[in-house]
């Protein structure tokens, strides 16, 4: 069986999984009981190294993953969030690369950049890492529309935070729990890069376009893009 048709075959496999389970409607509307169930049951699926996997489920636990939002404001600022958005980035990514994977064949570059389904879903899943437990629920007050004052709950990032920029700190929470992806250049790349130009230093500038051969980042940085963007999650 070759690369390319055992990678639809798992991401057909993994697709009907999110479809059978519909943890994220149309309008960016979601069940966070549903999208836990269904990240668990895609990644039970797709990740082979049983010990990490084990390992992966217990950090995503212990971490507030699932309860955590995506941002304080600007798309999934909501509890659970962050987990609706990354399984969206990955059912996103799992969509586009069948075909990301044909378009790369045709290039000069064919064959030193594979990537498997279980690339794409760990890329896309643990991209957003640094935010879980990142944030605090804080009160605000403000006026209703009969201009009586009330306590509103809002996000807000923890003042102790530490973070090593948003891509390699995700990078650095994964390896926790999955160090043997220290061996996995595209996807340790894919997340690291997944913000584009907005999350470098300007040292990191010189070499941005080496990274952007790989064509995991691009599928990952689309991925999250228009699952912000088109579901606003």
């Amino acid at each position: 069986m070759s690369e390319n048709t055992n990678l639809k075959n798992q991401v057909s496999s993994l697709l009907a999984i999110f479809d059978e389970k519909q943890p994220i409607q149309k309008d960016g509307t979601f069940s966070p009981e549903l999208v836990k169930e269904t990240a668990l049951l895609m990644a039970d699926f797709v990740i082979e190294e049983k010990v990490s996997l084990e390992a992966l489920k217990n950090w995503m636990e212990g971490h507030d993953f699932w309860t955590s939002p995506a941002s304080t404001r600007f798309h999934g600022n909501v509890k659970g969030g962050l987990a609706a958005h990354s399984l969206l980035v990955a059912v996103q990514a799992l969509r586009f690369a069948p075909a990301f994977a044909e378009n790369f064949a045709l290039s000069k570059r064919d064959g030193q950049f594979p990537f498997t389904a279980e690339d794409v879903f760990v890329s896309a899943i643990a991209h957003d890492f640094c935010k879980a437990g990142a944030y605090a629920t804080e009160s605000r007050k403000t006026k209703d529309f009969n201009g009586n004052w009330k306590y509103e709950p809002f996000y807000k990032t923890k003042s102790d935070l530490r973070n090593l920029g948003h891509g390699n700190e995700s990078v650095l929470l994964l390896l926790e729990s999955m160090p043997h992806l220290l061996k996995r250049r595209n996807v340790i790349e894919a997340i690291s890069r997944h913000m584009g130009f907005s999350d470098l230093a300007p040292m990191e500038t010189y070499n941005y376009s080496n990274l952007l051969q790989n064509p995991l980042v691009l599928l990952i940085q689309l991925a999250d893009q228009s699952a912000a963007q088109w579901w606003d999650l």
